[in-house]
């Protein structure tokens, strides 16, 4: 059968600028709280994320600055799912997204200053949460309850949170530990709609036969591109 679609598929779905515009406002208000701390003579530092999206291994980034290194979050597209009842067939589906933001924290076994000393582990694990606390309450505030994208998302929910560790055939540091926030979001797809061909005149003439049937005599010029 000869192809329907008329128009080129050149835009981005939904799930595509959703995860961006995560990781974009994770950024942004990482910054914004950095700038706040600093107003309020605290260190900065505890607020600064470094974000990234759909990278397989970031804790990679750890090598290049081993001495200090804020939390990594990486944001990632994991599923989604489609409610037919909610959608209808020709143009809007409601769908229902699964997101992984997933949050690295890095710890260096160091003296306390005592006889004693900061376990790695210990700090990477307070790092990843801390960095779990920030991304909570950022995508949780009440400004941003459709993720900036009103009238697309209908819902974001934070759907659980993990603490794992890499795989240690993977890790190349080993003072990493990481958190998982799975955050479900509802919003709309939508797909392409039938393109009429454009008419420059539309005639017709209605006539009534003997037996009073409607006759119609319609006359329709296609406009030329």
């Amino acid at each position: 059968m000869p192809a329907q679609i008329t128009q080129l598929i050149d835009k981005r779905d939904n799930f595509e600028i959703l995860r961006d515009e995560i990781a974009a406002l994770l950024a942004v208000e990482s910054a914004q709280q950095q700038l706040l701390a600093s107003a309020a003579a605290r260190d900065p530092a505890d607020w600064e994320l470094s974000v990234f999206v759909e990278r397989a291994h970031p804790w990679a980034e750890f090598i290049d600055s081993p001495a200090v290194s804020p939390p990594l979050v990486n944001v990632s597209y994991d599923n989604q799912n489609f409610d037919r009842g909610a959608s209808n067939a020709v143009e809007r589906q409601k769908s229902t997204a699964v997101y992984h933001l997933d949050c690295y924290g890095y710890g260096i076994t160091a003296s306390d200053g005592g006889a004693g000393h900061v376990p790695g582990d210990r700090q990477a694990a307070e790092e990843a949460q801390r960095a779990v606390r920030l991304v909570r309450n950022i995508l949780m505030a009440g400004v941003y309850t459709y993720l900036g994208l009103r009238g697309t998302v209908w819902r974001r929910w934070v759907q659980s949170i993990t603490m794992f560790n890499p795989p240690l055939e993977e890790r190349t540091v080993q003072q990493v530990v990481a958190a998982r926030i799975a955050l479900e979001v509802d919003f709309n797809e939508f797909a392409p709609q039938v393109a009429g061909d454009e008419l420059d005149l539309v005639s017709a003439t209605v006539t009534r036969s003997d037996n009073g049937q409607i006759l119609i005599n319609a006359d329709y010029q296609y406009g030329v591109p």
